[in-house]
């Protein structure tokens, strides 16, 4: 065995004895709805419950999600009773204790307030007031820390702040936006409401003692699954992207945002591109010899470019997106809610005016500007982080012996939503004793989903088929996956263009034509090739070839 590969093995083996673990303990807190709480029968439930749930599916291994109060399950972390805590926002204070994984949601704090109560700008205004706070909660570590001149009254529980608010004790409840919004609704707290606008936005997510980065290596990896296969999309929805809040903001103001940021991110991708078209046509004027080196450049060049504007624009670009996609469906209802109200006043007085216009107009525009807006926010958000993809810097891949069998069993696993919704049949064939092949099983399996993918979005009917199969070419020495389609195929002039940055066959579905120029970026880089035959009305057949390693599997 070489060097490498002991060395490899020898640093992966940690982590590959914690994912064989019997259980890894989970916990969190008992009423922190929607995120996790226990339901009438004493079940863990949740936005959080159903995200661990579903990274331990996919990467294989048992998970035992433990409930309680909050400063209980937080101590238990410390003194390693439980391996993970799924729900803790990220502050500086608490980096000293504990390592966090990417955020798998945003958390907002709200003041809330008695409704004979005035509206407060910030914590500054609350000075002398008597203030109730989730116990060890990030609030109270923060209060604690800057030393503000507020009675802090710490309590268990999120619902224990609301409830004693609401029974007329202390002045003001300060809790996390969207827990505080659920559990006024579901306990018909009908006299509280949010004063001010909600703050202190931080990332939430899995958190693990300092030190564990073994346990928090495998929760990192499999929401990055979830999040590129769809799931968490999915789970968001189901938990957090229809509940209620009175909205805060001017849809006006919100509708402006949206519109600028998207034409911010259309500006710039056409600056880009318009100065690729200038340096190409530089480059066409000079000699037969030197294009085809130019053209090389000219890949170079623009990726440059990209990663320059990628990296200065995308965070701040998804950060206000995420908000407007949080938001904007809470907007949605309180519209909703209001149309009742609205409509009486309109059948008892007559037309008003609203924001310069008749209501008899506005109740009709609102609903698809709200839809408008959200998916807006939606394509710039795909489209940043498509850009990101692309013009991502990748290191040296490390090449480790992977056998495509397996990691196209992963691969039709991880789509298995998005061929079922396609087609009725589906085939694939395993060659028996195919070579192993050298490189990143994960960047080979990203090639395989969006192959996958485009098949399935082919298709115009479910009697059409998508069939896969794997085989060995003995004479190239190359192992290969073909991936064959019954559906529209592809125009003869556009198959040389398909993996062009920004050609796209579906611009009008929301395309945006880096998917294939990613793809085959990371075959090129593994040293293969990315074939295309196609007939119009026909249906399509992409073959990805990779060579093969010196052994064998399964021999």
């Amino acid at each position: 065995m070489h060097l490498n590969t002991t060395f490899c093995i020898l640093l992966l083996l940690p982590m590959l004895c914690l994912a064989s673990k019997t259980v890894v303990v989970v916990g969190g807190d008992f009423a922190f709805a929607p995120y996790e709480y226990l339901d009438k029968d004493g079940k863990p439930v949740g936005y959080n419950v159903d995200i661990t749930r579903a990274i331990a599916d996919v990467m294989g291994f048992e998970v035992e999600i433990q409930l309680g109060n909050w400063d209980t399950m937080r101590r238990k972390l410390s003194t390693g009773e439980i391996d993970v805590l799924q729900g803790m926002t990220s502050t500086p204070s608490r980096q000293d204790d504990f390592t966090f994984a990417p955020p798998s949601a945003i958390i907002q704090q709200s003041i809330f307030a008695r409704r004979d109560y005035a509206e407060v700008d910030d914590l500054s205004s609350l000075s002398g007031k008597s203030v109730i706070v989730q116990n060890r909660g990030s609030v109270h570590d923060y209060l604690l820390l800057n030393n503000f001149d507020i009675n802090i009254i710490p309590v268990k529980t999120h619902v224990d702040a609301l409830r004693m608010l609401s029974s007329g004790q202390h002045d003001y409840a300060i809790v996390a936006n969207l827990p505080g919004l659920y559990w006024g609704k579901e306990l018909g707290l009908s006299n509280l409401k949010v004063v001010g606008r909600p703050f202190a936005s931080k990332g939430y997510g899995y958190a693990v003692k300092k030190g564990d980065e073994q346990t928090l290596a495998l929760f990192s990896e499999g929401l990055a699954i979830l999040k590129n296969t769809g799931k968490q999309q999915e789970i968001y929805d189901k938990w957090l992207g229809q509940l209620e809040e009175p909205s805060r903001f001017n849809w006006q103001k919100l509708g402006l945002l949206a519109m600028l940021l998207s034409l911010i991110t259309l500006m710039a991708m056409g600056v880009v591109v318009m100065w690729n078209r200038a340096l190409k046509s530089q480059v066409d004027k000079r000699t037969k010899e030197l294009r085809v080196q130019q053209k090389q450049l000219i890949q170079a060049d623009k990726m440059a470019s990209l990663g320059v504007l990628v990296s200065g624009i995308g965070h701040e670009i998804n950060n206000p997106t995420g908000l407007l996609l949080l938001n904007l469906p809470v907007i949605s209802d309180a519209w909703s809610d209001s149309q009742e109200i609205l409509e009486a006043h309109y059948q008892a007085n007559g037309d008003f005016m609203m924001a310069g216009l008749r209501y008899s107009r506005m109740r009709d525009e609102i609903p698809y500007m709200i839809d408008e807006m959200q998916e807006g926010a939606r394509r710039i958000k795909r489209i940043v982080n498509d850009l990101k993809d692309f013009a991502r810097q990748e290191e040296d891949l490390e090449e480790t012996l992977v056998n495509l069998n397996e990691v196209l069993a992963t691969a039709v696993r991880l789509v298995d939503s998005s061929i079922r919704k396609s087609t009725d049949h589906f085939t694939i064939h395993y060659q028996s004793y195919l070579p192993l092949v050298k490189g990143s099983a994960q960047r080979i399996e990203q090639v395989i989903i969006n192959l996958i993918v485009n098949a399935c979005q082919s298709l115009q009917s479910r009697d059409q088929a998508v069939s896969l199969k794997t085989y060995y070419d003995d004479v190239k020495s190359m192992v290969a996956l073909q991936v064959t389609d019954q559906g529209v195929g592809i125009d003869q002039a556009d198959i040389p263009r398909l993996t062009d940055p920004f050609f796209t066959t579906k611009r009008q579905q929301g395309g945006t034509g880096l998917g294939l120029s990613v793809s085959a970026g990371i075959v090129q880089a593994h040293n293969g090739l990315l074939k295309f035959s196609s007939v119009k009305g026909r249906g399509t057949t992409v073959t990805m070839s990779l060579p093969a390693a010196r052994r064998m599997a399964n021999v």
